[in-house]
């Protein structure tokens, strides 16, 4: 029989809490092999109950009792002062701890970011942990980071994203060599500021043996020219937050439409089926994993409600099921030499 998987679950995080929490892992669960287990850590008195409702949860769910929960307007320096023994840190405790191998939460992300670190440390001599999304195109999905976790990133940062994300893409999305491409303002070697073509040289000619493709644009985002997007965190957060703005507008707009007169409203019933894929493929992604630390935790948005959450829960039993952090460490090890190879060559040019 196979060992257990755990997945370790802040059940109070989020705009909804255990009343999207709970009925989204037993949804998750009853399509998950019987070796995946949950432990959900929150208020012990209101989880219990509603874990007792759904025997099928129950017989592979613990209830972890946490007193506190960490506020979403907390800051990252508040929530490290104050963080232990609430739900979040407690989830992630849990893996630094070898209980669980994979956590989940839609609470605070600055919070879970900064907990992550101090209680997991960074892998393979990385910096920072990059969040990343998969964003839909006509061929599967882009894997795009960073999306907000490091404002600022010099050449080394970018690179390393590079890395992470292309490791990252073949573990979620089941692609043997994803391509890869840098966020730039165009597509030409004299374009972007200088540490986004200082990152593309190394990348180019660094011998890291990531299948480089070169500078993209904001359209390949959805347009399907490479697996994987990097850019910054500014940046990158900017954009999914206008693809996500996007969606929205012309979902309601394609509403508006369909209801504004009785013709309009009987095609929309026929097509309700056509209409509803159509919706959850502009949906935003469930989840967005840290990559970089020495543990898997992922980040679902806090408004999630139970088919997101779901999704996300099942999303991080593929990842803990993947080897992605040897393939970032493996890659890693070469980084310092391609660095030195290329880092002092002159750079020239501009926007």
């Amino acid at each position: 029989m196979n060992e257990p998987l755990v997945i370790s679950i802040d059940a109070m995080g989020g705009d909804h809490g255990p009343s999207v929490v709970i009925p989204a892992v037993a949804l998750a669960l009853s399509a998950l092999p019987p070796n995946v287990r949950v432990l959900l850590h929150g208020d012990e008195a209101v989880l219990t109950p509603e874990v007792a409702r759904r025997p099928s949860l129950a017989a592979r769910a613990e209830v972890r009792h946490a007193e506190r929960v960490i506020g979403n307007d907390e800051k990252p320096a508040q929530a490290l002062r104050r963080g232990k023994g609430t739900s979040m840190w407690n989830a992630i405790e849990a893996i630094r701890d070898g209980r669980a191998t994979a956590a989940l939460s839609a609470g605070n992300t600055g919070a879970l970011m900064a907990i992550s670190k101090l209680l997991l440390r960074m892998s393979a001599d990385l910096e920072r942990p990059a969040l990343v999304a998969s964003l839909p195109n006509p061929r599967g999905f882009t894997t795009f980071l960073d999306v907000g976790a490091n404002v600022d990133c010099d050449a080394a940062r970018l690179i390393e994203f590079a890395i992470m994300g292309e490791a990252f893409h073949r573990a979620a999305h089941g692609v043997a060599r994803p391509t890869v491409g840098l966020l730039n303002v165009g597509s030409e070697e004299m374009k972007g500021h200088e540490e986004v073509r200082e990152a593309h040289r190394v990348l180019r000619e660094g011998g890291l043996s990531l299948n480089y493709k070169g500078f993209v644009e904001g359209d390949d985002l959805t347009g399907g020219a490479v697996d994987v997007v990097v850019t910054d965190g500014f940046t990158g957060n900017v954009a999914l937050k206008a693809m996500e703005g996007a969606a929205r507008f012309i979902t309601n707009e394609l509403k508006t439409a369909l209801t504004a007169n009785l013709t309009g409203t009987i095609g929309a019933a026929l097509a309700r089926p056509s209409l509803r894929r159509f919706r959850d493929r502009l949906s935003p992604p469930p989840a967005a994993p840290l990559l970089g630390l020495n543990g898997m935790v992922l980040k679902c948005h806090g408004g999630a409600g139970e088919s997101d959450y779901a999704h996300a829960v099942r999303v991080a039993v593929d990842l803990a099921r993947s080897d992605f952090s040897g393939e970032i460490e493996q890659n890693m090890r070469r980084l310092p030499s391609a660095m030195a190879e290329q880092v002092q060559r002159p750079v020239e040019g501009g926007v």
